[in-house]
């Protein structure tokens, strides 16, 4: 009995370290700094003006996710780690959607992020809202090599376009296949377009071949260039590190700060995944403030870390708030 008892207990032991089980690991993932560089290349870049000379940091936070299922050794061992989230796979990776589905999902909603942070900044700025270009439509558009990314339509044939209903109604006044003059603004510079212009599917309507989006317009272009980072939770950090490049004010001071958040248009901040992981990765940085959601805060608050201070953010009002008390050497609103 004895034998067969260590003969069990063997086998178990190699089932434990080799067989999978429906679990993935998440760990504290890399910081980007967004007033930095990667690689040489500065995570924000700006055309059309010079950046502002700034010295401090204002990081994104990651999360990491092990690409295989763990170990049933290995998943005990991440349960009494502080360090590691052991979460059950479909978590991470749904079903019904393969890995690559679900990195592709991920990296779209980072992009859209992107897009959401230049729009919530320049907002916030208090540039104008125009009809702006976000990209040419599929197949031949007959805006090729006429118009670009960023531009903002003024007029069409002298009929003012100041947002997009006004663009397809004037638009629906012109036969398809005339030549308009398009106005435009180019980094701060007039240009105008003569467009020869498309025809919709059901054939009543003229087309400019352009994607277009009621956004904010300023006289230069922002361009975010991360790459491997998917989900929309670096919004927030995002939006702040464009205000402290292009903006009138110096967010950090020098200071090393670190965060989260999803941002939608209205400015309001919502809550993320892996707080807790993003803060060890925040601390092992040397960050002295950490910008946590409001509705995470509960979470946040469980797992301190030395020398880290919480901040409570609900919207970008609150986090601008509380990055103005740490330059002033006041507590910000705490979790």
């Amino acid at each position: 009995m004895l034998g067969t008892g260590v003969v069990l207990l063997l086998v178990l032991g190699v089932l434990g370290t080799a067989v999978p089980v429906p679990y993935v690991a998440q760990v504290p993932g890399p910081t980007l700094n967004t007033l930095g560089d990667v690689d040489g290349e500065p995570v924000i870049a700006v055309e059309g003006r010079e950046r502002n000379d700034v010295s401090g940091n204002l990081n994104l936070t990651t999360v990491g996710v092990s690409q295989a299922g763990l170990s049933l050794v290995e998943t005990v061992q991440g349960w009494f780690d502080d360090e590691i989230a052991v979460v059950p796979q479909e978590a991470v990776y749904p079903s019904g959607r393969s890995r690559e589905e679900t990195q592709r999902a991920n990296r779209e909603a980072f992009l859209t992020s992107e897009e959401r942070a230049e729009s919530v900044a320049l907002e916030e700025l208090g540039y104008p809202v125009k009809v702006v270009v976000r990209g040419l439509s599929g197949g031949e558009s007959p805006s090729e090599g006429l118009l670009e990314e960023n531009d903002a339509i003024e007029s069409v044939d002298g009929r003012p376009t100041p947002d997009t209903a006004a663009l397809d109604e004037v638009l629906t006044a012109v036969e398809p296949g005339t030549t308009v003059t398009v106005a435009y603004s180019r980094l701060g510079q007039p240009g105008t377009a003569q467009v020869t212009t498309g025809r919709s599917d059901d054939g009543d309507r003229a087309l400019l071949g352009i994607l277009v989006a009621d956004r904010p317009s300023a006289p230069f272009d922002i361009d975010i260039q991360v790459a491997d980072v998917g989900g929309p939770s670096a919004g927030l950090m995002l939006t702040l590190g464009i205000l402290d490049l292009v903006g009138d004010t110096d967010l950090t001071e020098g200071a090393v700060i670190a965060g989260t958040g999803t941002i939608d248009q209205a400015g309001a901040v919502g809550p993320i995944g892996g707080i807790q992981l993003k803060m060890v990765a925040a601390r092992e940085i040397g960050a002295e403030l950490f910008l946590v959601p409001a509705d995470n805060c509960e979470q946040a608050v469980e797992a301190p870390q030395p020398g880290l201070v919480l901040a409570r953010v609900a919207d970008l009002d609150d986090a601008l708030a509380a990055l103005a008390d740490h330059r002033a050497g006041r507590t910000p609103q705490a979790c």
